[in-house]
């Protein structure tokens, strides 16, 4: 099994173009909303269709423009799963995840393939109900018992969890590992979310206004990130311009301080990172130790966050005060600090002054 994808297409103020190739496994697509990952789907699926390039899957030729091929949807016959998963609301359940087996199969065949699918998802006894009837999860294992009835070249998914609550997204998942698992052949899993992209996907790609920046394991994009866009989506909420100012040194302008590195910086550095919950407290000066006050904090269930503003920076008392109209400009001058409510006895407070660390060999470094 494996797909060759190397397509663009113009949308005026938007361009798509992507090349890639997947083999027997689970490629997700990370980004933000409106990057292009559902529209290289729907280029696949034949839903859009690229103004050049070349799309081949497991052999088979479905767009080459040069050779004037774009085969229909139903030639290429592939599944897509949309975020509201598209069910026919006038068939029933049976009639849902037979829709997509083809003509040549016949009534007894066809009949043994929905049997078998209404077995695998846990279905049996719904076969003649209606989607109108069924719960939003059951609605999903019917789209899933569909995508794989068809017998399809190519699995693809389209944040199929979007609309749900966590708790059942958790339960839905489920079902996925029962999808992934009966399918020998490529999945493309689009997705927001680097924790769901990590659970479901071999390898990451990192699209970026429509663009794919960089393509690895979940382990080697949460820990050596090699974009600014793999950066941010690998959740990492320090993510700053930085200026080379030295072999291990770098001048972050946003913040006002240089901060040392264990690694080479690149001559072409474009970025640091840090991960909030690598900022440490310190009793005071020292390499890579930071005069800071709180600014801000947040909770969640077991976490503080605190937004620490540079005390020895140019300009660090106006940059206190909040910007009417400049809230990102303000943000972008303050590091992130993640503090676990369970281990730390004293939790940072609003106008706190304080020192911390950003430990040298916990920081990126990136350069596209």
């Amino acid at each position: 099994m494996s797909l060759s994808v190397d397509i663009r297409k113009n949308f005026g103020a938007f361009t798509l173009d992507v090349a890639f190739g997947a083999g027997n496994e689970t490629l997700g697509f990370l980004g933000a909303s409106g990057c292009g990952k559902s529209l290289t789907l729907r280029c696949i699926a034949g839903i859009e269709t690229p103004d050049e390039g070349r799309i081949v899957v497991n052999g088979q030729v479905f767009y080459d423009s040069e050779a004037g091929v774009s085969l229909t949807p139903q030639q290429r016959k592939t599944a897509l799963l949309f975020q509201n998963y598209m069910l026919f609301p006038n068939l029933t359940v049976a009639e849902n995840i037979g829709a997509g087996i083809g003509r040549e199969v016949g009534e007894e065949e066809r009949a043994r393939i929905i049997s078998a699918e209404l077995e695998r998802f846990g279905l049996r006894g719904f076969g003649q109900r209606y989607p109108a009837q069924l719960s939003g999860g059951q609605q999903q294992r019917v789209a899933l018992a569909r995508m794989l009835a068809a017998r399809p070249g190519i699995l693809m998914l389209d944040e199929p969890f979007s609309a749900l609550d966590a708790h059942l997204k958790g339960v839905l998942e489920q079902n996925l590992v029962s999808l992934f698992e009966a399918f020998e052949g490529t999945i493309l899993y689009v997705s927001h979310d680097i924790d769901e992209s990590l659970r479901f996907c071999d390898r990451i790609a990192v699209v970026d206004a429509g663009r794919i920046m960089e393509v690895d394991t979940g382990d080697e994009l949460v820990n050596h990130p090699q974009s600014v866009a793999g950066l941010k989506l690998s959740g990492c909420k320090n993510a700053t311009v930085a200026e080379r100012a030295g072999e291990h040194a770098v001048y972050l302008p946003r913040w006002g301080v240089t901060v040392h590195t264990a690694e080479v910086v690149p001559a072409d550095v474009k970025c640091l990172g840090v991960r909030a919950f690598y900022v440490e407290r310190v009793e005071g000066p020292g390499k890579n130790c930071y005069h800071v006050r709180v600014d801000r904090t947040s909770d969640s269930r077991f976490e503080r966050t605190a937004l620490l503003g540079f005390l020895d920076r140019a300009g660090a008392a106006e940059a206190a005060v909040l910007p009417d109209d400049n809230e990102m400009s303000y943000l972008h001058q303050h590091l992130f600090w993640r503090v676990s409510k369970r281990v730390d006895d004293v939790l940072p407070q609003v106008g706190d002054e304080l020192w911390v660390r950003i430990p040298s060999d916990k920081v990126y470094l990136v350069s596209r």
